[in-house]
């Protein structure tokens, strides 16, 4: 089984079988990554160039030809260095993300290839793939979350890393990931007692597990709780009233 940086397990062999969709993959089928950094390079270069136009303008004798965009002066033979980027062109600012992908994906219409039944990407193909599950139900036993209103109280769920994302070199990678088969971050909902059965012994994730009777009771306390703040009473409990 795969294991965390700090050698415990997380309960599968494959985190990637566990992935239902993409945090970036909008309802079209096309990749939000690529989409919001395509728009913040272009605006980036927008503003840009309105404020090289403005210096060009307030510079007697000297034509908006013979300078770059950033307002100095075009360097022999004509060409423009990567910091001196035209309107129109992906930016190569830290902000913009990875402009070469988003720049690949546009040209595609930001199609994602790894969600396109005819695509020829795997999930793991993907450098920016990330899928953080936010369900309110334990992924292994199915106990479901009870939120307490104003209450400091630990939640019945917790996130659980199947892979683990290392952005520190700027891409998308991990201690387990390479080149070949790069990592990303991958996580599921787990109740606090899966949890630690996962880590804590070779429990696994796809298990067929029913909750384990701590996180029953735990449950059933909230929502007694939250019945008892809401006035509410069943119809049996009325009929034992009477």
């Amino acid at each position: 089984m795969k294991k965390t940086p700090a050698g415990t397990s997380v309960g599968v062999d494959d985190p990637y079988s566990f992935v239902e969709r993409c945090d970036h993959l909008t309802d079209d089928g096309r990749c939000r990554y690529a989409l919001e950094h395509a728009e913040s390079a272009s605006r980036r270069d927008a503003k840009r160039s309105s404020r090289a136009g403005r210096e060009r303008s307030e510079r007697p004798g000297v034509s908006g030809e013979e300078r770059p965009a950033n307002g100095r002066r075009r360097p022999k033979g004509g060409a423009f260095r990567d910091d001196e980027r035209q309107p129109g062109r992906l930016s190569n600012h830290p902000r913009d993300g990875d402009p070469g992908f988003a720049a690949k994906r546009r040209a595609d219409d930001f199609r994602c290839p790894a969600a396109d039944p005819a695509g020829d990407w795997d999930w793991p193909d993907c450098p920016h793939f990330r899928a953080r599950n936010h369900s309110r139900e334990c992924a292994r036993c199915g106990i479901d979350e009870r939120r307490m209103t104003h209450s400091d109280e630990r939640p019945l769920l917790e996130e659980h890393h199947l892979s683990y994302a290392d952005t520190s070199d700027g891409e998308n990678r991990n201690s387990d990931g390479t080149d070949d088969e790069p990592s990303h971050e991958i996580t599921v909902s787990l109740c606090r007692w899966c949890h630690a059965k996962i880590h804590n012994s070779w429990a696994r994730l796809g298990d067929d597990a029913s909750p384990d009777p701590e996180a029953i009771a735990a449950r059933e306390g909230r929502r007694s709780r939250e019945q008892d703040e809401f006035g509410f009473s069943s119809a049996a409990d009325r009929y034992d009233d009477e």
